[in-house]
């Protein structure tokens, strides 16, 4: 591609001042420019410095000769705004961090910036600094390490530095100036000395900071001086810029800061002569806070959105489906091009200006110095690109037609309950006793009373919603959420009311309501790979951390899942497998994790691996809510006998593994700051309770075949392995599909399986009239049946009962429609630990949801639907155990 370079310098030379001077003075790079060579140009400008003892002299001559080589080169269409972009922001760095070491070194001579850092903020920290901009660091040091003279004191000597630090930078000379520097972002700046101590810096962030402040660490970055110090001292605040839990205070915040901009902008209100395109209405800020805010509301939970870049924020905005594609699209585009204008503006006089010429002559230098005909030109492309910002950030200050929620008419009788309960809330509940926090309700109040009004049971939504605003200890962040999403407080009083699972979890951690807001929180989780990845990406490395990390997405997937079901988005059986993703990825990283740290004291075996087997529900694909993990902890065999770990405190085999597993089931099941995870069971492991906790495959493959009993084998028929290598998985596959195809006594069969359904029927009988599980013609004879059938015949062995059911229907041991009963019943299983988690039969309340979930038209249609479900499984166990169930 070719440039047109001698257009970019004729127009440089007629319509910046600036730029003619300095062509002038730097002819050998007009030269270079003149015949295209930009790269070396370019490579000239940055070194033009190079050799000058006098650090301000060098910064000067190499500023100066990099403005004009990027300026004529941006003026071409050589160099596009990233790149001019990053070359001033490198430029940047690199002279704050020389001018360090300059100020350090003129006291203490061989010196240098250790415990002295410098933060760039704004858009030197995004790597966006536009063309004659301030930079606004935050200096910062160590009064142990700071250097020093021996009768300095570290403070005094700190604010030395950065006294000579900024006249360094910005004293005009004869040879201009380097940077201006702007120290008023630092915190507490009216009272504050120019260099703060770490220490001083971390304690104002924790305790008195300001919102406005969260925002200005989004693009921060370690620049300069001490850097490791600085990052160091980011990993500390990390906490106060991206908090946990989704921040819609954020918004009350922008909207808050935005009024304020805007009243005190003075400027001309519509785009044209003197419009300011930073801080006017649809300008750069309006761009920079709309990716900003969201980053602030959604960085906490995903740290992917943690970019310092506008544009990059915007992108990862829309991959996160947070805002829309095309909304990110237009935002970026205008971004861009605005930031394009906005160096035209500043490349005529080297002045940091961001409004357009207030006169029609210098209107139209600018345009025609970026290639448009005139002044009317310039402002007409303006006001198209302001527009279109304006429209999305007042939606995003606004409320989103969508979201808004549908009237109810509210009984006289229930508004007198809700405005008494009301009055006691405010008078005894913690969460509002601030003044900021009841206004925060007042807002909602009408919202909450429509909600309830509309709530299958309103007084028991009443309580259930007293009961989770005693539980928290502030409220202000959960009104303002709901005062974005009216939408929201409607399913919330759903699930308040129709899950009593789900509203203990969101009474214990109210941030459950972040996977509410998620843009995919109706979906149904990915696949267990992906699931793993999130519950891995812990952004601290230690054990406890990244237990919590595993604890906070399980528990947010599966109140997700819940609140599908109360959705009745997805059929319960796809909620189920969903459940069960979650809980493989989880054991996954949860076994990682404790291995990892086991393996730091013992080591591990040398040629020998932990794997883990997943029975019942777990093994078959699909769990409730309410569901444990079965598991059996297994290890492959080491080739040699008597081998060791070869950690640092060794391990005989069995010990280590015995001993890891344990590790492995705390992992999974105690609870941590972020709560409990699963019930982990480990009785079907060969000789149940009174067996080790994990033992070698040659131990389990001999107990198999040798000891065990058919109750085993049958738990067996749905044991899959879901920790381990491929090749340690695949071994185990094997091992268990000789065990289960071995031939059998078809009448010992029988018995073994009518005695132990018997013995079960007595120590667990049915709860009430609907425990489908173990009521005769229910689940649990569903699966005697099909076990039974798969061990008498040898064949459908499928962890998947769905699957198994096919195969033996396709082998007619099982009518076609034997598949839609066992799934009927399942389905109802699923949904109604959600609903009714006692065994009772649900509420009155409750029903309608609950035949919606499983999809009958009313509950009377479901319960019918259970009873034909019942008899079909009834037939096929007279038919094949010739015992006739009372149905």
């Amino acid at each position: 591609m070719t440039f047109d370079w001698q257009s970019a310098l004729n127009r440089a030379r007629a319509h910046s001042p600036f730029l003619k001077r300095a062509m002038e003075s730097r002819a050998e790079l007009v030269s270079l420019m003149g015949d295209g060579k930009g790269a070396e140009a370019l490579a000239l400008a940055k070194g033009a410095g190079e050799g000058i003892e006098d650090t301000g002299v060098a910064l000067r001559r190499e500023r100066l000769s990099l403005a004009l080589v990027l300026a004529v080169g941006d003026l071409a269409g050589a160099f596009d705004l990233d790149m001019v972009m990053a070359e001033l922001s490198g430029f940047a760095d690199r002279a704050l961090d020389a001018a360090m070491l300059a100020v350090v070194q003129r006291r203490v001579e061989g010196a240098d910036t250790s415990g002295f850092s410098a933060l760039a903020l704004g858009k030197q920290g995004a790597g966006e600094l536009n063309y004659s901009s301030d930079i606004d660091p935050i200096l910062l040091f160590d009064p142990a390490r700071l250097a020093r003279r021996e009768r300095d004191e570290p403070a005094e000597a700190a604010q030395r530095y950065a006294r000579q630090l900024v006249e360094l930078l910005g004293q005009r000379t004869g040879e201009g100036y380097v940077l201006r520097v702007d120290l008023r972002l630092r915190p507490a700046s009216e009272v504050s000395p120019l260099a703060i101590p770490f220490n001083a810096a971390i304690s104002h962030y924790e305790s008195s900071a300001l919102a406005w402040e969260r925002a200005a660490f989004i693009r921060a970055r370690a620049a300069a001086g001490d850097v490791a110090a600085g990052e160091h001292f980011l990993d500390e605040i990390r906490s106060f810029v991206w908090r946990k839990s989704l921040d819609f205070t954020a918004i009350e915040e922008v909207r808050r800061l935005t009024m304020r901009i805007r009243e005190a902008y003075e400027g001309t209100r519509e785009v044209g002569p003197g419009f300011d395109i930073k801080k006017g209405r649809g300008g750069i800020r309006e761009i920079e806070f709309f990716a900003q805010t969201h980053q602030l509301i959604y960085g906490g939970r995903n740290p992917a959105l943690r970019r310092r870049g506008t544009r990059a924020a915007l992108d990862a905005l829309a991959e996160a489906e947070i805002i829309a594609s095309e909304d990110a699209r237009v935002l970026g585009e205008s971004y861009d091009a605005l930031r394009i204008i906005e160096h035209r503006l500043q490349m005529v006089d080297d002045r940091q200006t961001h409004s357009l010429p207030d006169t029609a002559e210098k209107l139209d230098n600018v345009a025609q110095l970026h290639g448009l005909p005139d002044g009317p030109a310039l402002v007409q492309h303006v006001h198209a690109i302001c527009e279109r910002v304006a429209a999305r950030y007042d939606d995003l200050l606004g409320e989103d037609e969508e979201q808004t929620s549908t009237s109810v008419t509210v009984p006289a009788e229930l508004r007198e309950r809700f405005d008494a309960r009301t009055q006691h809330w405010r008078g005894s509940l913690r969460a509002l006793r601030s003044e900021e926090a009841r206004m925060a309700f007042d807002a909602i109040s009408d919202d909450l009373l429509s909600a309830l009004a509309g709530a299958p049971d309103p007084d028991h939504a009443m309580t259930r919603w007293e009961t989770l605003l005693e539980r928290l200890p502030t409220a202000i962040n959960l009104f303002r959420l709901f005062e974005q999403r009216p939408g929201l407080l409607d399913r919330v009083l759903r699930i308040l009311t129709l899950a009593r699972p789900l509203a203990d979890a969101l009474a214990r951690r109210p941030e459950l309501l972040d996977a509410l807001i998620d843009p995919n929180a109706l979906d149904l989780p990915g696949p267990v790979g992906t699931l793993a990845q999130r519950m891995q990406a812990s952004e601290d490395s230690d054990y406890e951390s990244r237990l919590d990390r595993l604890r906070q997405v399980v528990g947010e997937e599966r109140f997700a899942l819940g609140a599908q079901m109360v959705e009745c988005r997805h059929d319960p059986l796809n909620i189920a497998e969903g459940l069960c993703r979650v809980a493989e990825a989880a054991v996954q990283t949860g076994a990682d994790a404790a291995i990892a740290d086991f393996r730091a004291k013992h080591g591990e075996i040398p040629g020998s691996e932990l794997v883990i087997l997943g029975l019942g529900r777990l093994g078959g694909g699909a769990l409730t809510h309410a569901s444990d993990l079965d598991v059996v902890f297994l290890f492959t065999d080491p080739e040699k006998s008597g081998v060791e770990s070869d950690g640092d405190r060794p391990l005989s085999v069995t010990l280590y593994y015995n001993r890891l597993a344990t590790r492995v089931t705390a992992a999974l099941s105690v609870p941590t700051a972020e709560g409990a995870l699963y019930e982990i069971d480990t009785r079907l492991r060969p000789q149940g309770k009174q067996g080790p906790l994990a033992v070698g495959f040659e131990s389990f493959q001999r107990y198999q075949r040798e000891s065990a009993w058919t109750w085993e084998h049958m738990a067996l028929a749905r044991a899959r392995p879901i920790y381990g290598s491929d090749e340690a998985r695949d071994r185990l596959s094997g091992l268990i599909r000789d065990v289960l195809c071995e031939t059998r006594d078809p009448q010992v069969l029988k018995q073994d399986v009518l005695h132990m359904r018997g013995e079960m029927l007595k120590a667990k009988p049915p709860r009430g009239p609907l425990d489908v599980k173990l009521m005769r013609g229910g689940l649990v004879d569903s699966e005697f049946l099909v076990h039974y059938l798969q061990l008498r015949e040898g064949l459908g062995f499928n962890p998947a009962m769905e699957k198994a059911i096919a195969t033996l229907a396709e082998h007619d041991l099982l009518p076609q429609d034997y598949a839609g009963h066992h799934l009927a019943i399942t389905r109802y299983l699923v949904a109604v630990r959600l609903f009714a988690p006692d065994g009772t039969e649900p509420a009155p309340a409750t029903r309608a949801v609950l035949a919606q979930a499983c999809g009958e038209d009313s509950y009377e249609a479901l319960l019918q639907s259970l009873a034909q479900a019942r008899q079909g499984i009834a037939a096929q166990w007279a038919r094949h155990l010739g015992e006739t169930l009372e149905i």
